[in-house]
């Protein structure tokens, strides 16, 4: 849109990186005073546990009322996009999830929360992310892509059903439902209201992110993706855009992955909160590795990880992310308990 309506130099795909940055720096900022995270919201104390659940659930509220709202008023069309398919690969859908649930709790952090935390001296979360990242780019076009293929043919055909708003009442019955549920859960959290407020921010850019690559810099001669919040695909972007640069350009997740570590690293050094963290014995990095791994397979086979999936693809009311925010959720709480039971576990760990 804006290509049509003003004469410029930059192409859409470097204005799509600009546009990321910016959306980057906020998510950043917001993500690392607020803390947000979903694993933090799913282990550890029932008070602490609850208030990070809120925050997180406020953001997702945010970001369902937003991509709605577009939806609803004809802005961006969702029919075309992987989360809206009718042939949904359910097998991958919820064995990603499941296994990228048990590496967030092994590493103590989603991919999102470890992506803030190595802007601030964390090199812990610098390990996993790398892990993470080569793992998901071997995945999606590497020596782990026919495993991906092969599990991924086991499908469902959906039709309509796709996105709740198919399903007979549409989407004021199913949205509705799912936004009280929510708001409900949110209110009884106990979460601290700044760190609502900075949840809710980021929820809004799930929508914001919609419109700037669907709508704003659309352009019929040289489109780019449909592209929102999401850290799989963008750090497997960047990992190969490291590497290739002369080959292949920055799109619109690079830019989202340098401008989250540039907000993060601008709002943790504003508070003081910026510390170099390592590993303190061999078995915790064979776990992080292990849980690198994991987020990395995981996070590609369910099409996206908490941000991704949950955030933007919930924001769809796409079925298909709802059950892999699902798996997720049961793959985090599941491997919480058996770390709990074991006696050489780090009980009382707390989130990153």
């Amino acid at each position: 849109m804006l290509f049509e309506i003003f004469e410029t130099e930059i192409s859409p795909i470097f204005a799509s990186v600009l546009f990321g940055a910016l959306l980057g720096l906020l998510f950043g900022a917001a993500a690392q005073v607020s803390r947000f995270c979903l694993r933090r919201g799913l282990v550890g104390g029932r008070v602490e546990r609850s208030a990070a659940l809120g925050v997180w659930l406020t953001a997702l509220l945010a970001a369902i009322v937003g991509t709605q709202a577009i939806a609803g008023l004809g802005i961006v069309d969702f029919s075309d996009h992987r989360f809206a398919t009718s042939d949904v690969p359910v097998l991958a859908i919820l064995l990603g999830g499941l296994l990228f649930g048990v590496g967030m709790v092994l590493t103590r952090g989603c991919v999102s929360r470890l992506t803030v935390l190595s802007a601030t001296g964390n090199l812990r979360a610098v390990f996993v992310i790398a892990t993470f990242a080569i793992v998901a780019h071997a995945t999606l076009k590497g020596v782990l892509s026919p495993v991906r293929v092969a599990i991924g043919a086991v499908t469902v055909e959906t039709g309509d059903a796709a996105l709740l708003s198919g399903l007979p009442g549409g989407i004021w019955v199913w949205g509705g439902l799912l936004v009280a549920l929510i708001a409900t859960v949110v209110l009884r959290s106990g979460a601290r209201p700044r760190d609502m407020m900075l949840a809710a921010l980021i929820g809004a850019l799930v929508p914001l992110g919609w419109v700037g690559t669907g709508f704003l810099l659309y352009d019929e001669f040289d489109p780019i993706a449909l592209e929102s919040l999401s850290f799989t695909a963008p750090w497997s972007e960047t990992l190969f855009w490291t590497i290739a640069s002369t080959s292949i350009p920055a799109g619109f997740g690079t830019g989202l992955v340098a401008g989250v570590i540039a907000g993060s690293f601008l709002a943790a050094a504003a508070r003081g909160d910026l510390k170099l963290v390592s590993f303190s014995a061999p078995d915790e990095t064979l776990r992080y590795l292990a849980g690198g791994a994991l987020m990395g397979f995981g996070g590609v086979l369910a099409g996206g990880c908490t941000v991704g999936a949950g955030l933007s693809g919930v924001g769809m009311l796409s079925v298909a992310a709802l059950l892999a925010l699902g798996a997720i959720m049961v793959g985090g709480r599941v491997t919480d308990r058996l770390l709990d039971r074991r006696p050489t576990s780090p009980v009382g760990v707390p989130a990153e």
